[in-house]
């Protein structure tokens, strides 16, 4: 059996060429400002459900700029076999450092991710990513209603003598769960102590309670969110 060289030098000849058609200015612009559309969903969803410790606003501007960019990259690719292996081997050396602080944050990295290749594969996947990030959107905020919305998170540092320990212990017993102990810091004046623990609305009053203990220094509440996420 012997094959046709000639059609296969054609056939990969167009695969390696970009059709004027598929790069079509006005899908393109189409199709960012759809990305940029289902990117703004997703910031106001991260922001409006994020219950961490620190919300960074930064990264939230990242999650729509990685949308976009993606969108771009597929759209580019789709249209050129060259381009597309070229750009597999150019992303496979790129390495990133940041540190994830929240295990939700890499779900929202791969919802923008997903969202920008559906939107890059072409006008027959929109309906697909509307559809599918407003369910997303509508679970991931009926989530974040279910595990209780409005518990801020706060530092409470304590710095006491070694005589009031067990009373200072006592009253961090009765903190609200969960309450957990971050670090432990032993000096020759006494012991300084970091809880995390989370408070509905403004009750505060219970840094009152600890400085009434004989032998505490002193008691810190720390709101430790970051950006302010109204």
């Amino acid at each position: 059996m012997f094959f046709d060289t000639t059609t296969i030098k054609d056939i990969v000849k167009d695969t390696t060429t970009v059709a004027a058609n598929s790069l079509n200015i006005g899908d393109l612009l189409l199709a960012l400002l759809l990305a940029f559309v289902i990117g703004m969903l997703i910031f106001i969803v991260y922001k409006r459900t994020y219950n961490g410790v620190m919300y960074t606003r930064s990264f939230n501007i990242s999650l729509v700029m990685l949308i976009m960019v993606t969108t771009l990259i597929i759209r580019c690719i789709t249209s050129n076999l060259t381009l597309s292996l070229g750009m597999v081997g150019a992303l496979s050396i790129v390495r990133f450092r940041t540190a994830v602080k929240d295990p939700m944050d890499t779900v929202y990295m791969f919802w923008a991710i997903a969202a920008g290749i559906c939107i890059g594969a072409g006008t027959s996947f929109y309906i697909y990513v509307i559809l599918g990030s407003l369910i997303i959107g509508v679970f991931l905020y009926i989530m974040f209603l279910i595990g209780g919305k409005g518990n801020a998170a706060y530092l409470l540092i304590v710095r006491h003598d070694f005589a009031s320990a067990d009373a200072v212990n006592h009253m961090i017993s009765r903190l609200p769960r969960p309450a957990r102990l971050k670090s432990k810091a032993v000096t020759q004046n006494g012991v300084e102590l970091t809880i995390e623990l989370r408070l509905t609305g403004e009750n505060t009053n219970l840094v009152n309670d600890f400085l009434r203990i004989e032998g505490v220094y002193d008691a810190t509440l720390i709101s430790y969110q970051g950006d302010y996420a109204a």
